[in-house]
């Protein structure tokens, strides 16, 4: 990997933010009515559209909103709520670190059970305990995710059990015991579905890469089969996973918007819930810009992750 290679990506990445901010800004321009109209009502007058037309910009030429728009988004305001009638970037901040801290648990699951669950289960192939991980695998990513959530809350936060809150949040700085503890099972629910997702890609890649000729010429060298599985088989394996697991930040993006409805965290996902209930357009633009860059982003990592892995990757 060089640095032309780096900044061709990045360049990418730009180009992908800016298709996103041009969709979305024709999106808003082609929905009916316009923020004057949500700001003031259905029964504001001629002259008072007008006049908050002309203050909010509205109606000037659409290539000079985009680039005033995206001329503040860049310099850091983004603008007001048009419903909460509060900055956009403070509401957008708050509420991602909040979906962050979901995913972040989720992730480092995946990473702490998932990939030693699909290597036992690629060293163990044809056993019952490869059996047993596999139909975890396939029951993980056959129940979508407001299935999987409304198990956790009747098992574990029914009133009569009360292990769990089902619902609400407690900021970290009031009480950090309080925020991890309603946090569990929205993190528990997007960490199951991830862990039988690359449980079952793990196996498959190590599969493969056990059964490879190199690997057969490093047992025969007598090396030990933890020699051959931590320094032959499991950096050429894990290149694929990783790659999937870049793949699943979309399904986190997606999926994290149902599961903090479900357990009414307020995150991003729910945020943005929120705005197209109200068409909140400020919120709904600078949310869409914000998936989007995490979705680019957390591509360029991935491929720079795997270039480390794999020494046959090579980018001219």
């Amino acid at each position: 990997m060089n640095a032309g290679y780096l900044a061709r990506r990045l360049l990418a990445v730009m180009i992908v933010l800016l298709i996103v901010s041009l969709t979305v800004f024709a999106i808003t321009l082609i929905l009916p009515g316009n923020a004057a109209v949500m700001i003031l009502g259905e029964y504001a007058t001629a002259d008072q559209l007008k006049a908050l037309e002309e203050q909010l910009g509205l109606n000037r030429p659409w290539h000079v909103q985009y680039l005033s728009w995206i001329g503040s988004i860049l310099s850091g305001d983004w603008g007001m709520s048009m419903r909460l009638s509060v900055p956009v970037g403070g509401l957008i901040a708050e509420a991602f670190w909040r979906s962050a801290a979901l995913a972040v648990a989720a992730l480092v699951t995946v990473t702490l059970i998932a990939i030693p669950m699909g290597i036992v289960a690629a060293l163990r192939r044809g056993t019952v305990t490869d059996l047993l991980i596999s139909v975890f695998a396939y029951l993980g990513t056959a129940v979508p995710e407001f299935v999987t959530a409304t198990l956790l809350l009747v098992f574990m936060a029914a009133p009569e059990r009360g292990w769990f809150p089902a619902g609400g949040f407690t900021p970290f700085g009031e009480s950090p015991g309080g925020f991890l503890y309603h946090m569990v099972l929205p993190a528990l629910t997007l960490s199951l579905i991830l862990t039988a997702h690359i449980a079952r890609q793990v196996r498959s890649e190590m599969s493969d890469v056990l059964a490879s000729d190199y690997v057969r010429a490093a047992r025969l060298k007598g090396l030990s089969e933890f020699t051959v599985v931590r320094r032959h088989a499991l950096r050429n394996a894990m290149a694929p996973a990783v790659a999937v697991i870049s793949l699943d930040v979309g399904y986190l993006l997606g999926g994290i918007i149902v599961v903090e409805e479900v357990f009414a965290w307020p995150g991003l996902g729910r945020l943005i819930i929120y705005a197209l209930q109200n068409r909140d357009l400020p919120v709904i633009q600078a949310a869409t810009l914000v998936l989007a860059a995490v979705y680019a982003l957390s591509n360029l990592v991935s491929d720079l992750v795997i270039a480390s892995l794999d020494p046959r990757v090579r980018y001219a």
